[in-house]
């Protein structure tokens, strides 16, 4: 068959599923795509959720991937507000919730994550939150700017880098804010203890109280307004709205009742994918938050939820569709604005995977680079308010070979001779 007679269908209005259009279209396909989301906004960009249109620095406008008419142009068929209910592999068909069925010949899903849920009492009052789609950043925008004229409090469950960001975002606005977490410091789990405190002293000097090794174990409430949290160290404290912001799960449903191949929970859980994207149907691709792809340089499968990875998943499934030769080895990558601290980070270093820490910079004074290292190699690095070494950092990630750490460590050492 030619082009022209084949449907691509995605599902997901998210960056992955956006890109991943705009890409068949730039390769030259000219058979009918199909663009499925469940929210009524066009496709759009998450990290201004947390920063820029959160911050009230940035319209709402900024935040979709491309204009409304860009669709039209480029012979995109939408279909948004409407989630998708089913897809039946024998037939190759995906249902919507309004019954109607459509078939495709190549299907991706770039279903994205959905936040994880309290399962505590009072998690039904108004004044609790979530931060992952727009229709939250437009809720929240508006009740940070309230509690910021009313001198109200925020708790924010979860030290990870949503509600680090919310916290930023909130005290921008003047609101008090107190971030409960159940590990010893912000982002325990990603930077380790000694960054995790250089997050936890940043927050500090800007207002925000921090109450680490708990858990929220109520949402009290009035009229059904929230009033105060209670944590199980029997502590009760204020608040007039609550932020949950811990973590994300991958929204694998229609996978999995298609009998998709999935990863279990304990190992990130995701859509099980190959290099290419593909999952165990051949016809049937995955990005995004939601793909625990094998990564090819890291040797291992790995489901990442940050913007970059949509960016380029999208781009590199649909090529995969197009028949064309992928291997995606992206060098995981994030980044994150909280007050005058920019940072990004580069590579893959969960707990345990490192045995040591190389500081390149004045970690005082908040300029300086975090290597961490296996065996001397460097696995994943931070730089924070050091900009343009991104590249170089990459490279080193990818290198894989061992380094002198001494000179990892001396800022008068260019990081390209390390390599």
């Amino acid at each position: 068959m030619v082009d022209a007679d084949l449907t691509f269908v995605i599902v997901g209005g998210g960056l992955a599923g956006a890109k991943a259009a705009e890409t068949l279209r730039d390769e030259g396909f000219n058979g009918r795509v199909i663009l499925i989301g469940d929210e009524r906004d066009h496709p759009y960009e998450r990290p201004p959720l947390s920063k820029g249109y959160l911050t009230g620095k940035e319209e709402r406008d900024t935040v979709f991937v491309h204009e409304p008419a860009w669709y039209a142009r480029n012979d995109i068929e939408l279909h948004l507000g409407q989630p998708v209910t089913a897809v039946d592999r024998e037939a190759r068909t995906v249902r919507l919730g309004d019954g109607t069925v459509i078939r495709y010949d190549r299907l991706l899903l770039a279903t994205g994550a959905e936040p994880r849920r309290l399962d505590i009492p009072g998690t039904g009052l108004a004044g609790v939150h979530h931060l992952r789609r727009l229709a939250h950043a437009d809720r929240l925008r508006h009740v940070l700017a309230a509690l910021g004229r009313d001198n109200g409090h925020l708790v924010i469950a979860g030290g990870g880098w949503i509600g680090l960001e919310v916290a930023a975002a909130a005290r921008g606005y003047g609101a008090e804010v107190t971030v409960v977490e159940s590990e010893p410091t912000p982002l325990h789990h990603v930077l380790g203890p000694e960054l995790g405190q250089l997050f936890a002293d940043l927050h500090a000097e800007h207002g925000v109280r921090f109450h680490f090794g708990v858990r929220l174990t109520e949402i009290v409430g009035q009229d059904g307004m929230v009033l105060a949290v209670r944590t199980d160290d029997g502590e009760e404290h204020p608040a007039h709205a609550v932020l949950a912001a811990i973590g994300a799960a991958p929204r694998t449903a229609l996978a999995e009742t298609a009998g998709l191949n999935l990863v279990d929970r304990a190992h990130g859980g995701g859509i099980a994918v190959d290099e290419s994207l593909r999952t165990s149907d051949p016809e049937i691709y995955a990005a995004g938050d939601v793909a625990a792809a094998h990564h090819p340089l890291l040797h291992t499968r790995l489901r990442v939820e940050h913007w970059a990875n949509a960016l380029n998943g999208g781009p590199a499934a649909a090529r995969a569709m197009l028949g064309q030769p992928v291997s995606y080895d992206r060098v995981p990558y994030f980044y994150s604005d909280q007050y005058d601290l920019g940072m990004e980070y580069s590579g893959w270093a969960p707990p345990g995977a490192y045995d040591q820490v190389v500081l390149r910079g004045d970690v005082g004074k908040r300029q300086f680079i975090a290597f961490w290292l296996k065996d001397r190699k460097v696995l994943a690095g931070m730089n924070v308010n050091v900009w343009d070494v991104t590249e170089a950092v990459q490279r080193l990630v990818r290198a894989q070979s061992p380094v002198d750490t001494d000179a990892l460590a001396d800022p008068s050492v260019p990081l390209e001779s390390l390599l």
